[in-house]
């Protein structure tokens, strides 16, 4: 999936043992939130924002997919989220029909990221956060939001061994 489709820009920052530290530029994401993030259940979320991009919006205008997915379960809050093509900014994008499904600013932050391949259940997902919270707080990082999953390939039609996947930390990075 994610070798034909746009992602999200970014400039790295520096590379350390086990994972890299991104600096992204802001973006506009189409939003679902969900009441906890059952990983194995992603579908529903997933075609509501699917359904805005492929035309279910006051325009019937089909929206480019990008990659990847982000999915974010902080106990606070829990969505997914599609990143909307560079090429686009918040007064060209339609309205989307499913009131549900939010677009907003994202400002560009800088990020730990961890990557990783196979299925990215739950308690992988998990497993890994805690582990590249370690690798962070190991190298004197401060860390400074939530953590997300970013998922670039279709877990229905990718083998698992070949699917490409992060998990993405806020950090505070002074230059």
């Amino acid at each position: 999936m994610a070798g034909n489709y746009e992602e999200p820009s970014y400039e790295l920052l520096q590379k350390y043992p086990g994972f890299e530290v991104r600096k992204y530029s802001d973006t506009i994401q189409a939003r679902v939130s969900t009441y906890g993030m059952n990983y194995g259940e992603s579908a529903r979320p997933f075609r509501r924002i699917a359904g805005y991009i492929f035309g279910g919006n006051e325009r019937q205008q089909s929206i480019a997919m990008t990659a990847p997915v982000h999915m974010c379960d902080s106990g606070d809050e829990s969505y997914m989220a599609f990143t909307m093509p560079s090429e686009h900014n918040m007064e060209d994008l339609p309205k989307p029909n499913d009131r549900g499904v939010e677009l907003l600013h994202v400002q560009g932050e800088v990020v730990a990221v961890l990557k990783f391949s196979g299925l990215s259940r739950p308690s992988k997902s998990q497993r890994l956060q805690m582990k590249l919270r370690k690798l962070v707080e190991s190298e004197g990082l401060t860390i400074s939001g939530n953590s997300k999953l970013a998922v670039y390939d279709n877990p229905m039609s990718t083998i698992p061994f070949l699917r490409r996947n992060e998990i993405h930390i806020p950090i505070e990075w002074v230059v």
